[in-house]
């Protein structure tokens, strides 16, 4: 007992307009039928949880985060409910203060533990239909604070013990995989669904897929609480930080940030458990990304850093060069064309430089050459909007892009479209611009991704400016025609046609 307020359990609490006798009431229930019908709580009990920092024993913090999860409509986990005992979280950076959000860097034993509970919760909210709504994205200095020493130092040694981990046998979430050892052949068939998975979401988006990449997810958490030779260890570790950077990946493509956000959250401490550095580092880069996208980009700066240092030495010459696309990406949303132009130039060289001596991991081979100039057409085609020369640079990049892209990079063509006709709008160029925003519409309709219909609705502002030309009226029309109807109809003034 802290004999403080709990102030993460109170702040939750007051969003779901229970009393504390209800609460009480749900927790014996919630917990009867989890299969512990012994427990009795009462108003008093969870009196003391809020107003004095009264840690309750399992299953109880389970228990209060279903509830919690389904009351609110999206994933709560008992680290959200400030409900973790001290000293089963990381030290803090020294010379700082406050308290980190998520408990973050989680100690060793915590990790699997942490990604079966939100899996199993992330499960439970997708069976029955509600969204990761109300929750706040972390803001990237925070997460950078927290994380910046744990990162870059060892892990911790691994337990010997061939069985179940020590605190995983209560720690079970919903749809929780019946862990039990497994072998090299069933991790090799995990290593290749994640191969699957990964080809799926860059054709289709991450809409269709999602919820089997999370159950697999749930499966691998189970998996790691036994303790397997340390070379299979090291491979799972790896299988849950793909599987994971996978989920964020496809929750932020359809709009379910905060729990995007945690998915990579959990990647990058699954990545540095298995001892790959850079991959951790990759999976904060794809926090960056997401920051950039809902118009945070000095945020994203603060992860490019905290991605760059922790990555180490190990990071390839190529990883290196997907990092500055993306710091790139961040100061072109800032209007900083002079960074922009020195940082692509530092991707391109490191990109060349990377000689193929080296075998690149799987999880780099999506960032090909296609990639290096469609991320450089995407920063250029921000810079834009504050430098409206550089669209001639982003129309360049854009369509070396797609001559290079592969047909199974459907989601992937369809933004270079939408970069290169953005750009078209920008250098005053409306017949491509228009051709180019057509061949992006025929292909959406086949694609899951919001974020598709994000970057469309961004173009579509550009549109007004010639909104008097029947062909780009027609086009405004055909747009607000086929966006879905759960998605924010696009903005955009209309001009009216000169005299």
């Amino acid at each position: 007992m802290s004999g403080q307020p709990n102030t993460r359990l109170a702040d939750h609490f007051g969003l779901t307009g229970w009393s504390k006798g209800e609460l009480a009431r749900l927790v014996n229930r919630q917990a009867a039928a989890m299969g512990h019908p012994q427990l009795a709580t009462d108003t008093s009990r969870v009196r003391r949880w809020i107003d004095t920092g009264e840690i309750p024993r399992d299953p109880v913090p389970t228990v209060l985060a279903a509830l919690f999860t389904e009351q609110l409509g999206r994933v709560v986990t008992i680290e959200d409910l400030g409900l973790v005992r001290r000293g089963r979280t990381g030290k803090r950076r020294p010379g700082g203060s406050g308290e980190r959000s998520d408990g973050v860097p989680w100690a060793p034993e915590r990790t699997a533990a942490v990604l079966t509970e939100f899996t199993g919760m992330d499960l439970m909210l997708n069976r029955r239909g509600l969204m990761g709504a109300g929750a706040a994205l972390t803001a990237g200095s925070v997460l950078s604070t927290a994380m910046y020493d744990w990162l870059q130092a060892d892990p911790a040694a691994p337990s010997a013990l061939p069985g179940p981990r020590a605190g995983y046998a209560d720690q079970a979430g919903f749809d929780r995989y019946e862990a039990a050892p497994v072998g090299s052949q069933e991790v090799a068939e995990l290593e290749h669904s994640v191969d699957i998975f990964r080809a799926w979401d860059a054709s289709r988006g991450g809409g269709l897929q999602r919820k089997a990449v999370v159950g697999q997810l749930n499966e691998v958490g189970g998996m790691l609480s036994y303790r397997h030779p340390d070379h299979l260890q090291r491979r799972l570790w790896g299988v849950a930080a793909n599987l994971a950077v996978l989920a964020g990946w496809m929750s932020h493509d359809v709009g379910l940030e905060p729990t995007a956000q945690k998915y990579f959250v959990i990647a990058t401490h699954a990545a540095r458990e298995g001892g790959d550095r850079p991959r951790a580092g990759e999976a904060l880069s794809r926090a960056a990304r997401q920051m950039v996208h809902l118009g945070r980009p000095d945020e994203a700066l603060d992860l490019m850093k905290l991605a760059k240092t922790g990555s180490g030495e190990e990071a390839l010459p190529r990883t290196r060069a997907m990092f500055r696309t993306i710091e790139a990406w961040a100061q072109a949303a800032m209007g900083r064309g002079q960074a922009v132009r020195r940082t692509l130039g530092e991707a391109e060289t490191l990109f060349v430089s990377d000689r193929g001596d080296k075998e690149p991991p799987n999880w780099m081979q999506m960032f090909d050459k296609a990639d290096l100039h469609g991320m450089q057409a995407l920063a250029y085609r921000t810079l834009a909007e504050h430098e409206p020369a550089a669209a001639k640079q982003a129309e360049h990049h854009a369509k070396i892009a797609l001559e290079l892209r592969s047909e199974q990079r459907e989601r992937s063509k369809i933004f270079d479209h939408l970069s290169l006709a953005s750009a078209c709008f920008i250098a005053d160029d409306p017949e491509q611009a228009d051709r180019y925003a057509r061949l992006a519409l025929a292909s959406m309709s086949d694609n899951s991704s919001h974020r598709t219909w994000d970057r469309l609705r961004e173009m579509y502002r550009l549109t007004a400016h010639y909104a008097g030309s029947p062909r780009i009226e027609s086009l405004r029309e055909e747009i607000e025609m086929v966006m879905p109807s759960d998605q924010p109809k696009p903005v955009g003034g209309r001009r009216a046609a000169p005299a």
